[in-house]
């Protein structure tokens, strides 16, 4: 039976994770410039076989989007999130296979054919043969043929007569699936709670894709801060932002950016990014780059004109404070829900009358953290903090009637005995925030914005 309904056989760029620590391009890969972190990515999937014993797990790259038919925002193609994890390729519509049995394990990926024709268009592709056996650290690998690959997977859940396990759940491939699993006497399981609970804690080269994320949106968030102005328009802020995401090396947004000035800094998830920011206005900067798949996610609060008025200066050190009686708190064995206690007691104790007869806490309207990783909500769910995690730490104060949103974001990675604050880098404090935007000359503008 033919196989075709598992994969549109589409190829594209082949880009990989960047080393630790050298993070320079390397120009001969084709279609990118990031190599794999071979040993890592050996050492991900080595881990995942052994939590599974005995059986076969199949997981599928992502497929490529229509240029013609969809709306594009960054490009054409970003990588599955588990199947980089487990490979650091971009290759789209390629195939992974993992067989473990009485403790051989076997890994075969399947690399769409190339097509020199469509390369004029696209670019040179990463296929099967001696050059992605040689990048990728994966001995076997296969040209993707829909029916070789039905057969290599029916043939594995046979011989190893145990469970396929895979991240494809519903439609036709998911149903291909189960039906190659039913015909073996095998049953068809979610990989991805367990690909998930490897994920959480991360590695050192996921730490150092992070740790570039971050730095270049502790970069973005000094280049706003200098270039922030009255009469400016909040997308051009944003487009300094973005810029500079691109001249230090991001491969795209994490998410859409947040550049909400006066009322729209009291609004969550506000990327519009339309307004003409006024002198006196606060504004939420709340940014990530991403870079080799992961992805910052760090907010600076600014004012327009360079400095804060007292009011604002009273809750946006109330916020400050809280943060870092949440952050004192970090340590291995805490959960967010307590986290998220401390940051709210801290703010009913210390918010006096600041926001009138209401405690401070009833306008910090969202959660404290979430993990950070490939997304800017990564997976994680409710677990006990471990070295090795990166979350959020994000307290913040929204007074809709005074147009006055406050919120401070950092990155942090926990350690051994405590945590780490990852996006450092960027002004907190309204010293080094009023230091840096009132540094210098910055370039006058008619305010049209148009």
């Amino acid at each position: 039976m033919r196989f075709a309904v598992l994969m549109a056989l589409t190829a594209a760029p082949a880009a990989a994770q960047v080393p630790e620590p050298a993070w320079q391009p390397v120009a001969e890969l084709p279609g990118a410039g990031r190599p794999v972190a071979i040993s890592a990515h050996e050492a991900r999937r080595e881990a995942l076989l052994n939590r599974i014993g005995t059986g076969v797990i199949a997981i599928p790259a992502a497929t490529q989007r229509d240029l013609e038919g969809s709306v594009i925002q960054d490009n054409d193609f970003r990588q599955d999130d588990y199947f980089f994890y487990l490979t650091g390729i971009e290759t789209p519509s390629a195939w992974l296979l993992l067989v473990t049995e009485a403790g051989q394990s076997r890994v075969t990926l399947f690399l769409p054919d190339r097509n020199p024709q469509m390369e004029q268009w696209t670019g040179r592709k990463l296929g099967p043969g001696s050059d992605a056996a040689r990048l990728t650290g994966i001995d076997d690998v296969r040209p993707l043929d829909a029916e070789d690959l039905g057969y290599a997977i029916r043939d594995a859940v046979g011989r190893t007569s145990g469970a396929l396990y895979t991240t494809v759940y519903g439609g036709e491939r998911g149903a291909r699936l189960a039906q190659f699993a039913a015909a073996n006497n095998g049953a068809i399981l979610n990989v991805i709670p367990i690909l998930d609970s490897m994920r959480v804690v991360k590695d050192s080269v996921e730490l150092a894709a992070l740790r570039r994320a971050i730095s270049i949106t502790t970069e973005a968030h000094k280049a706003a801060m200098r270039a922030a102005r009255p009469g400016m328009y909040e997308y051009q802020l944003e487009a300094t932002i973005e810029y500079t995401f691109r001249n230090l090396g991001s491969d795209r947004v994490g998410f859409p950016s947040i550049v909400g000035s006066g009322p729209n800094s009291t609004v969550l998830h506000y990327d519009v990014n339309r307004r003409k920011m006024e002198q006196g206005d606060l504004v939420v900067v709340d940014i990530g780059a991403e870079y080799g798949q992961y992805t910052a996610d760090v907010t600076r609060t600014i004012p327009i004109g360079g400095r804060f008025t007292e009011r604002q200066r009273a809750v946006y050190n109330l916020v400050l404070d809280t943060q870092r009686a949440a952050m004192e708190a970090i340590r291995p064995g805490i959960t967010f829900r307590e986290l998220n206690e401390v940051a709210r007691r801290h703010m009913r104790d210390h918010g006096q009358d600041l926001c009138g007869m209401q405690s401070c806490d009833r306008y910090f309207i969202h959660g404290l953290s979430h993990w950070l990783g490939m997304r800017v909500h990564d997976v994680g769910g409710n677990r006990i903090l471990e070295p090795g995690m990166v979350f959020t730490v994000e307290p913040g104060i929204y007074i809709p009637e005074e147009n006055l949103g406050v919120r401070i974001e950092d990155d942090v990675l926990v350690t051994e005995d405590g945590y780490e604050i990852l996006s450092d880098g960027a002004p907190r404090t309204i010293e080094d925030i009023e230091s840096l935007m009132l540094s210098g000359s910055r370039p006058k503008t008619d305010g049209s914005g148009q």
